[in-house]
Order: C-alpha cells, then sequence, then structure tokens
C-alpha cells in the first residue's frame, strides 16, 4: 500500500464521516458546514487521483456556490437553526433504508466486477474534459442553474412577509403632512403657563 492509497483512503474516511454528520446534526447551519468538509474531502481525493481541474471545480463549485447559496436561503427563510421537536423525525428509518441500499450495492458491485482488475483508460486533460461538459453535459448543467436560481427566488419570496399575503401591501391613501409638536410648557402652582 503506498502513500497515495492511505491518503485516499483517510481523505474518504473524511467525507464518509463529514457526510454522516450532515444528515445526523440537528443544527441545520452545522450541517451546512460539514457539507463544506465533505465536499472539500472529496476534493482532496481527487486531488490524489492526478484530477486536477475536477478537483477545483468541485471547491469552486460545490463548495464556493452550492453550499453559499444554501446557507443563504438558509437566512433568507428565518428557518430555524437549531433542534426543532416539530420538525424532526425518528432517524431509524433513513438509517435502515440507507444501510441496506450500501449493502445492495455493494454486493452488486462484487458480483459485478468479482475482483477483477478493470484497466483504466488514460488520464484525461482540461481539453477532452470542457468538450464532454460543453457538448454532452450543457443541457443538465443548465437545468441544475436554473434549479438553484428558483430556489434562490422561492427564498426570497418566503423571506418577505409583504409578498403574496392579502391586505399586506394595501394603498393607505395619500398621506397626510404630520403637524409639528407642540412645546411643552409647565405650570406653576397657580395654573398659569
Amino acid at each position: 500500500m503506498t502513500g497515495a492509497d492511505v491518503l485516499l483512503l483517510a481523505l474518504g474516511a473524511v467525507a464518509v464521516g463529514a457526510g454522516a454528520l450532515v444528515v445526523g446534526t440537528r443544527h441545520l447551519v452545522r450541517a451546512g458546514l460539514w457539507l463544506v468538509v465533505c465536499l472539500g474531502a472529496l476534493a482532496g481525493d481527487y486531488l490524489v487521483l492526478s484530477a486536477e481541474l475536477v478537483a477545483w471545480v468541485q471547491v469552486l463549485i460545490y463548495v464556493g456556490a452550492v453550499v453559499v447559496l444554501l446557507l443563504f436561503a438558509v437566512m433568507l427563510t428565518r428557518a430555524p437553526i437549531g433542534p426543532s421537536d416539530d420538525l424532526d423525525r425518528p432517524g431509524w428509518p433513513a438509517a435502515l433504508i440507507g444501510a441496506g441500499s450500501g449493502l445492495g450495492l455493494a454486493v452488486l458491485l462484487v458480483d459485478a466486477f468479482r475482483w477483477s482488475r478493470v484497466d483504466l483508460p488514460a488520464a484525461g486533460t482540461a481539453e477532452r474534459l470542457g468538450e464532454q461538459v460543453f457538448r454532452s453535459w450543457v443541457l443538465p448543467f443548465e437545468v441544475l442553474s436554473v434549479l438553484l436560481l428558483a430556489a434562490l427566488v422561492g427564498a426570497i419570496v418566503l423571506s418577505r412577509p409583504d409578498i403574496g399575503r392579502p391586505g399586506a401591501t394595501q394603498a393607505a391613501g395619500p398621506a397626510r403632512p404630520v403637524e409639528p409638536a407642540r412645546p411643552v410648557v409647565a405650570a406653576d402652582e397657580g395654573g398659569r403657563a
């Protein structure tokens, strides 16, 4: 086992642990910050695998944009940041489904490859990767950007109490001028000002 293998396993363990904390924490902001750690560890894995362009795209797009959008939407919607008893559900059904899915995928992969070696294609260049992204994957990329924009606009609409509620922005007619305040004069004992 080489040093690169050890580093790859260590970063993978950090990514899996941070991912478990993302879905396991009861604080929404902390979940977003653990997501930063998870995505950063994945970017480190890409660096170890000599995919520098994918690593930096991971950092710029996911860590730099998606997580910031998530935290920005949380702040705009005034969602409860701490634990909330009325929103929390028991975690055992999700853990059971996740463990079953993981076990099923592991069995499927072991059965498909039977521990055989698979020859990997030659390492891609930035030119080949850009060609694939902007030819084959441009439509999903644009759909995702529209989805994120719709989520941001929805968060802004939900955060503004005056949008979409009847009677919230009624015209009150022309504003009346405000009369200047009259000075208050103290009266003496005889009742004179």
